[in-house]
């Protein structure tokens, strides 16, 4: 490669164009892609080397060097088109979509000049005017159409999807947010999941696979999914115009149960530690796997095929469908075939004889439990295999309580229980307060208000700071016996929760007074085998493991999802929901309705008629956008989602639906927005 320094004007087609630093991200990626073969446009790069000379005082319109890049670009016979390339552009950390200046339909070489200017000057616009930028000249065509695709779903980051928007004419008016464009929502192999034709043309399916095709070839060429500005020329010759990489997070393709939080959420309403998953977590989940194989509420197939419950970034989900959240639509042989229903009858005929005993079997259960509880004398006074043997004996225990409760639930009628161990444990700690006595005094004397709190491992328990009396009700209207028994049932299960988990904490403890932690808290971000390995002096600790105990938890759990093959929660949507808009990633955003597109406040969610590349300085302000018009792939959308801002589009009559000061909930991966409360 020749030196850089000297280059100020190279053709694409040179090998120093792939260069970032001399030609920025945006022709870099068209040199790459054209070496490999893709279908792009030949032009030239007035690079960095020139932009330097331009900040250092050069004159652009005497300049030799931009009017060499007009005569090889064929400016003296066609108009051209100049784009900004920057060396911050198109790069896997952040596009900077739409942050400088493109200028399209360019005729003359004193419009080029100005156009060269336009760009060069559009860095103060960036935020950027002291980094160095390329300026990409290429010839204007005049395509039939034009858009944007995405290798992946840019939302829920599906892998196997692809997002194709087209427009007529060039892609310009879509990433720009002034209109919509037709969306397509397609498999890996073209085939069309959903279809929104807006304001945009329908694209013939040969289109379609093409452009498939396309986005499979720019990833082979740049090692992963891409975001590419295409069109499609009145010849039928579809051009690649520009290639960056998917600043969304790739989450994989979704496959397996359909799992969510919603039954576990009143068990772990908080996201759990590395040890607390490890401590309550698997408990359950053989509980669950227990109760289904003797209920017969499941195949051997369907139940060793799921994880039951899952753990993603602390938060706690089970499967949906083996919890009896969800039911099955079977299909027509299956309604046909005689031999599941003698199956059922046959596995009828168990579980009536243990619906019978089931009521039994959990009172004594219920006894073992408290006759164990009571025996167990003082943590601080065992030793540390003693705790470790009392941790391992309190889960196999756990698992059995799990395993009663859920069947007493499926198998017994537990009726309209309104006597639940959360309202009389409300009720006792409303006494206990007025009677003056400590968080201490209270869980001494009545551990039925640990049904108040979640579990954690720690030296204590923090009790709600305020209590209400509850009615309770009179009579039957407080609950069957089954339903008694079955709160009982999760009574004691959060009492083994406290159990191992105060136990744990004593073991971190004696590891901080030994100098093997820096601290008690650190214990809750280590293995349970790690643990059990350095308190048996079977192993020490590493820096590594005194070092987790700065941990961060991710965003709370989709109501249903399935795990990818990356381990990510990708959102799976049931045939009833709906959404007023499309969401365009971005997360959760909560906050004050704006229409401020000046000086919106901090914090607020601005609603707007659509999405522009000039709000892209205001984001740092925002939790969320609401737009009536504009495209998933837009610039603006790109932006938002790259600074986290929950942002949903084609909500139509967002402007009038939402007055300021509102507060609204927007969901950018489902396209949702709630109302949360009004201000006053």
């Amino acid at each position: 490669m020749t030196t850089t320094t000297a280059l100020a004007v190279v053709g694409l087609e040179s090998p120093d164009a792939a260069d970032v630093g001399l030609t920025g991200g945006k022709a870099a990626a068209l040199a790459r892609a054209a070496a490999a073969g893709l279908p792009t446009l030949g032009g030239v790069v007035l690079t960095t080397v020139f932009s330097d000379e331009v900040d250092a005082g050069a004159d652009v319109a005497s300049s030799v060097e931009v009017a060499d890049a007009f005569e090889r670009a064929g400016g003296s016979t066609r108009s051209l088109v100049a784009r900004s390339s920057s060396v911050l552009e198109d790069s896997a950390a952040s596009s900077m979509a739409g942050q400088f200046a493109s200028v399209i339909g360019i005729d003359g070489f004193d419009e080029f000049v100005a156009a060269v200017r336009e760009v060069l000057d559009s860095r103060t616009r960036a935020g950027a005017a002291d980094h160095p930028i390329g300026v990409l000249v290429q010839p204007l065509i005049d395509p039939r159409f034009g858009g944007v695709l995405f290798g992946i779903d840019p939302v829920s980051g599906r892998s196997d999807h692809r997002v194709v928007s087209a427009v007529e004419g060039g892609p310009e008016p879509l990433v720009s947010g002034e209109i919509d464009g037709s969306r397509y929502l397609l498999e890996s192999d073209a085939s069309v999941i959903e279809f929104a034709a807006n304001d945009g043309p329908k694209l013939q399916r040969s289109d379609l696979r093409r452009l498939v095709a396309l986005s499979e070839s720019v990833a082979d060429v740049f090692g992963g999914p891409q975001d590419v500005e295409w069109a499609i020329g009145a010849d039928d010759q579809l051009w690649l115009l520009q290639s960056r990489p998917v600043t969304s997070v790739v989450r994989g393709v979704p496959s397996g149960p359909v799992y969510g939080p919603g039954p576990v959420a009143e068990t772990f309403p908080e996201p759990l530690t590395e040890l607390e998953q490890d401590l309550w977590v698997p408990p359950l989940s053989d509980g669950v796997r227990y109760a289904i194989a003797l209920a017969g509420t499941a195949t051997k197939d369907e139940i060793a095929a799921s994880e039951i419950v899952v753990v993603v970034d602390g938060h706690v989900g089970i499967d949906l469908l083996l919890a009896g959240d969800i039911r099955p639509k079977p299909s027509l042989l299956q309604r046909l075939n005689p031999i599941p229903a003698a199956r059922r009858l046959q596995g009828a005929w168990r579980v009536g004889r243990l619906r019978s005993a089931l009521p039994r079997l959990a009172e004594n259960l219920l006894d073992r439990v408290d006759a164990d509880l009571e025996a167990v004398p003082p943590i601080r006074e065992l030793s540390s295999r003693q705790i470790i043997a009392l941790i391992q004996r309190s889960q196999s225990v756990l698992r059995a309580v799990h395993a009663h409760e859920i069947l007493m639930g499926m198998l017994t009628d537990t009726g309209g229980n309104r006597l639940t161990g959360a309202s009389v444990a409300l009720r006792v700690l409303s006494e206990a307060r007025q009677d003056g006595l400590s968080d201490d005094e209270i869980l001494t004397r009545s551990p039925i208000v640990l049904a108040l709190t979640s579990p954690k491992v720690g030296a204590c328990t923090e009790l709600p700071p305020d209590a209400l009396t509850p009615d309770l009700g009179t009579g039957s209207a407080a609950g069957t016996d089954n339903g008694v028994l079955r709160e009982a049932l999760r009574l004691r299960a959060r009492w083994l929760q406290e159990l191992t988990g105060r136990a744990a904490w004593q073991l971190g403890e004696r590891l901080v007074a030994a100098g093997m932690l820096p601290s008690e808290e650190s214990i809750r971000h280590l293995r349970l085998d790690d643990i059990e390995a350095i308190a048996t002096l079977r192993a020490v600790t590493r820096p590594e493991l005194q070092e987790r105990h700065v941990h961060s938890f991710g965003e709370p759990l989709p109501a249903c999802f399935r795990l990818s093959d990356l381990g990510f929660p990708i959102t799976s949507r049931r045939a009833d929901e709906v959404g007023g808009g499309t969401g365009a990633g971005g997360g959760l955003g909560v906050g004050p309705v704006t229409h401020d597109t000046v000086d919106p406040p901090a914090g607020s969610v601005l609603v707007t008629t659509t999405l522009t590349p000039g709000l892209g300085s205001l984001l740092p302000r925002l939790t969320g956008i609401i737009a009536e018009t504009g495209s998933v792939l837009s610039h603006l959308a790109i932006l938002a989602r790259e600074s986290n801002v929950a942002t949903v589009v084609g909500y139509a009559g967002a402007t009038a639906t939402f007055a300021d000061g509102i507060t609204v909930r927007v969901d950018g991966n489902t396209g949702d927005v709630t109302l949360e409360e009004i201000s006053v």
